[in-house]
């Protein structure tokens, strides 16, 4: 989850309108990939249960 406006990387759903296929684990999420909502760094997200 973004710390900075919550927006929760969803590993099924990836991120393809920015490079990150379906089923990407979130390790595999390169280090300069942003957030798609507010552009945070990936060091900005915090594993959070769902």
């Amino acid at each position: 989850m973004c710390l900075i406006c919550g927006w929760i990387y969803d590993e099924a759903a990836g991120d393809p309108e920015h490079g990150i296929a379906p089923g990407t684990p979130w390790a595999a999420v390169p280090m300069n990939w942003t957030c798609p909502e507010c552009g945070a760094r990936k060091e900005d997200f915090e594993m959070v249960q769902i």
